[in-house]
């Protein structure tokens, strides 16, 4: 997203580290196969050296990212360092007594130095690279009108890229790029556009009688789905990043929505509605039947997401009120998490980005699906939904 500038980190020698008798249990990290939601346990890690808006960040990333903050006698991982001038850090293993690494940061911001050691602590102790760095696109109410935004990934640094005064909704990234699809009534209809963060040059897609919406861009960015409505009831379409060769994939009675790729772009998986009764379906992204993807245990789901390992489908069950769910992306039983909507995977595949009611308002909340944690992101002024996490 916006804030293209990466952080360098830099190895350098730091102080010997006086190590504390070790008298935690060890945790066994999976560093590859199938978590179980709600079932794995945060890892232990002690912290020490940091102060201020960097202790702040350290604490919020690795929480998010599955890691409890405990005492010395209790941890299993140990992070110190200091951030006198520019962040340093050194991470050890207090179970085996093993440095896994001693670096320091520098080009940028303090903030952004504390983001890129906690990703690395992430990727030392699981094999998997972090989020802290990343950034999300989400719609931001502001008064009768809403505008798209831009932020990192915990909400700060939020800047408008829509100045519309009008209707927007349903931002999405194109990956691996400064690229954003989302919907705008600023011509008087829901059009659907495509807008180059780094020129600032946008343009309409998809502008059919009725409407247009949900863009959702496919893993190579060459193609997009969407829902539109100019043929009768709103179905899901597909068409070339540039809109052209567009293709209808359903032809359904009530309607569809929240389209979303799998991560190798054979399938498009959205909700629909059969005689009234909500349910999830996939359908070949070339043309072809499509299929109901089981959901056992919830109702009413919608606002499907497919994780980029290809695991998992995280959803909206609405069952009095919304609470967010997840099911093996063949189907089955699906697992309520918490409450909230608009769920979206982080490229990461274990945390979600997700709106939850509060106040007559929505805020948005990042979750660490295995261990359940939630922490709220930082707030612009009003509403914010729809969030897309840039991948």
């Amino acid at each position: 997203m916006k804030r293209f500038s990466n952080i360098v980190a830099l190895p350098v020698l730091l102080a010997a580290l006086m190590l504390r008798p070790a008298r935690a249990q060890e945790i066994e990290i999976k560093k590859e196969g199938l978590w179980i939601p709600g079932a794995t346990r945060a890892v232990p890690l002690t912290m020490s050296g940091f102060s201020g808006e960097v202790a702040a960040v350290l604490r919020f990333d690795l929480e998010i990212a599955g890691f409890q903050l405990v005492s010395p006698a209790e941890a299993q991982f140990e992070l110190s360092g200091n951030n006198s001038a520019h962040v340093q850090g050194a991470l050890l293993d207090r179970i085996s007594k093993t440095p896994l690494f001693s670096k320091a940061y520098g080009g940028a911001s303090l903030r952004r130095q504390a983001h890129a050691l906690a990703d690395d602590v992430v990727l030392a102790v699981t094999g998997r690279r972090g989020v802290a760095q990343t950034r999300i696109a989400f719609k931001g109410d502001t008064g009768r009108s809403s505008e798209i935004y831009i932020s990192d990934y915990d909400g700060f640094d939020a800047q408008a890229v829509t100045h519309d005064n009008s209707i927007v909704a349903a931002p999405c990234w194109v990956p691996g790029q400064m690229t954003l699809y989302y919907t705008s009534y600023k011509f008087d209809n829901p059009d659907i556009f495509r807008h180059d963060l780094r020129t600032g040059q946008r343009r309409a897609i998809a502008r059919f009688s009725g409407l247009n919406t949900s863009a959702a861009v496919s893993p190579d960015g060459s193609r997009v789905a969407m829902i539109l409505s100019k043929d009768g009831s709103p179905d899901v379409y597909v068409s070339d990043a540039d809109g052209g060769n567009l293709k209808r994939l359903t032809a359904t009675r009530e309607d569809d929505s929240s389209p979303c790729w799998s991560p190798d772009g054979q399938w498009i998986c959205f909700a629909t509605k059969v005689q009234d009764r909500r349910m999830l379906c996939k359908v070949p992204a070339h043309g072809g039947p499509a299929q109901r993807l089981a959901t056992s245990g919830v109702s009413n789901p919608s606002e499907p997401d497919w994780s980029p390992d290809g695991k998992w489908i995280v959803f909206t069950a609405q069952m009095g009120g919304f609470e967010i769910c997840v099911v093996p992306a063949g189907g089955g039983p699906a697992t309520v998490l918490v409450s909230g909507e608009d769920p979206c995977w982080a490229p990461n595949s274990r945390t979600v980005v997700f709106a939850r009611r509060q106040g007559g308002g929505r805020v948005l909340s990042l979750l660490d699906v295995p261990t359940k944690h939630v922490k709220d992101v930082a707030r612009i002024s009003g509403s914010s939904s729809q969030p897309s996490w840039a991948r």
